[in-house]
């Protein structure tokens, strides 16, 4: 499936799920291929409103990891992330750049993008943000995957893996202390954490959990 067709399915993916979007933007880096990201206005099941940022050119290629001697430079993993915060709290309009940031990251450092990872920027996600970084969540919560086509059996195959299908990954974003505690302790124990204070992660101005024994 060409570059152009992954994008169309997966665009097509999003809109079905989420309507048209409200607002795009485009970036492009040296080495990488274009990266849009665009906003999607949604509510929440109490009508409150929330947007939803996903990028769209990531999935144009699989990612693979350089270091990997047996990375399949055909059949790798593909995504796109999403991330979810709750309206009007917050100028999140800039978030556009740092997402297209992090999706560019498999092409420009070779990272592999997956659940339970951290990935970090330079700068607040959008200004005034307690939060530079994010923690990858699981895919399957909000779009289904987009299932891509088998490659043909005359294109070049590594360990004999299928073609993977396009993943929609969602993000949450970590204060410096949660980030740094999650490097320590693992993901599942950040989450748990999260889980037991009640933490609202859609909210854009929340505070770090407390990470205390």
């Amino acid at each position: 499936m060409a570059y152009d067709e992954v994008l169309a399915s997966v665009e097509q993916r999003l809109t079905g799920t989420f309507g048209e979007p409200d607002a795009r933007a485009s970036v492009t880096f040296v080495g990488a291929d274009r990266i849009e990201v665009l906003r999607f206005p949604s509510a929440t099941a109490e009508g409150e409103p929330l947007l939803r940022y996903a990028t769209l050119g990531m999935s144009g290629q699989p990612m693979t990891d350089p270091a990997q001697a047996l990375a399949d430079p055909l059949r790798g993993p593909r995504a796109e992330l999403l991330l979810t915060v709750r309206a009007g709290r917050a100028d999140t309009g800039r978030v556009l750049r740092p997402l297209a940031v992090l999706a560019a990251s498999p092409q420009v450092e070779g990272v592999v993008v997956a659940p339970d990872a951290s990935l970090e920027v330079a700068e607040p996600l959008w200004p005034g943000a307690p939060f530079r970084a994010v923690l990858v969540a699981e895919p399957g919560g909000l779009v289904d995957d987009v299932v891509l086509p088998e490659l043909p059996h005359s294109a070049p195959r590594v360990g004999g893996t299928p073609t993977e299908p396009v993943r929609f990954l969602p993000l949450l974003p970590m204060t410096p202390n949660e980030a740094a505690w999650k490097r320590v302790h693992g993901a599942a124990a950040l989450r748990e954490r999260w889980l037991a204070a009640g933490t609202d992660l859609r909210d854009p101005q929340r505070r770090g959990v407390d990470l205390g024994a």
